[in-house]
């Protein structure tokens, strides 16, 4: 019987929580919990991670100084993690994600402005000398690669655009498409990013504005056109938004993003044909919901809550996409990270 494993990354106390879940509840069992080494200071607000796709490697990097990645091998049995080795990085990274094939790292930095690619070898660590190093404009906040490997895009947050480039799976290399960047609203905050699985749309979720962007991603080219805009707030809402992550179910029908300073979950039903978001509800979950995950099937959506130092996990209702909380897990200090799987 196949095993899920949910892994929780921590940032003040710089470990990962390791989890298995049970696929049919929900319901989380602690298996262990690992130190993510590298630093005596604290990863300051995150500590991101990602995970290989063949769901044998998992790596996390350490915001604070020296700048450190660790790359840990995943138990093919037991989902435990057995760290490989921890290697220098740039600077420090808000955003790390692997190429479709495993191996390339890609790294977006808030603080510096930058774009990294490290090399990963044939037996899963990553190498600390970055074949190409990129600027972005003004806080750099996300990466990511699409499904077919030949495009990538970058939502950076300072600039209000997004980067969009040809990816080179051989040499690890990004080249600007035409055009380079796709501008956002002013003072949006471009943040992170999310693909529809049937590969025709691309979502950003704006920061500062709490907003959603649809976008149409073009077959050939992979250009970026612009479907539509949601906004994820209540329209009484008066204060000054903090959006933070969006994903969405495995089978494309629906999105969701976390938005901090009401500590909500909102979300939508995705038209399959036209890309457009019909809202769906609105979830109270975990105090500042900076990350959050759905797992493999699509049944269940996992909550971290930086200020609350727990998990929620909410069952997704299969016919409307509402969220009904099911329990909450106690996780280390500021939890900001959730990365699940089922171990092939």
């Amino acid at each position: 019987m196949t095993k899920t494993i949910a892994y929780v990354s921590n940032a003040e106390s710089k470990d990962i929580y390791v989890f298995e879940m049970n696929a049919e509840t929900g319901t989380l069992s602690q298996i262990e919990i690992v130190p993510v080494t590298g630093t005596a200071l604290p990863s300051p607000t995150s500590l991101p991670m990602a995970m290989s796709p063949d769901h044998q490697y998992l790596y996390a990097a350490l915001r604070s100084p020296p700048f450190t990645a660790s790359s840990f091998q995943v138990d093919p049995e037991s989902g435990r993690l057995a760290l490989m080795n921890t290697t220098p990085l740039l600077c420090p990274m808000a955003y790390i994600v692997t190429d479709r094939t495993g191996q390339f790292l890609l790294a977006a930095s808030y603080t510096d402005a930058k774009i990294a690619i490290y090399p990963i070898d044939e037996d899963g660590r990553i190498d600390g000398k970055a074949v190409q190093v990129l600027e972005t404009g003004p806080n750099a906040h996300s990466i990511l690669v699409d499904d077919a490997n030949r495009f990538a895009y970058s939502a950076i947050l300072g600039a209000d655009h997004v980067m969009q480039f040809l990816f080179d799976p051989e040499q690890g290399v990004l080249t600007p498409n035409n055009p380079p960047v796709i501008a956002a609203r002013p003072h949006a905050g471009p943040r992170h990013l999310a693909f529809h699985p049937h590969g025709r749309f691309l979502y950003m979720l704006n920061q500062t504005d709490a907003t959603i962007v649809a976008y149409r991603m073009e077959p050939g080219s992979g250009v970026l056109a612009e479907i539509e805009t949601v906004t994820t707030l209540p329209a009484h809402f008066l204060g000054e938004a903090n959006a933070a992550d969006l994903h969405i179910t495995p089978d494309g029908r629906f999105l969701y993003s976390s938005e901090r300073q009401t500590s909500t979950l909102a979300g939508f039903k995705i038209d399959a044909a036209s890309g457009f978001l019909v809202p769906i509800g609105r979830w109270t979950t975990e105090t500042t919901p900076r990350g959050f995950a759905i797992d493999p099937r699509g049944r269940f959506l996992l909550s971290a809550g930086l200020d609350s130092n727990q998990v929620s996990v909410h069952a997704i209702n299969q016919d409307d996409g509402s969220l009904s909380l099911q329990a909450q897990y106690p996780v280390g200090g500021m939890p900001n990270w959730i990365e699940i799987i089922d171990l092939l």
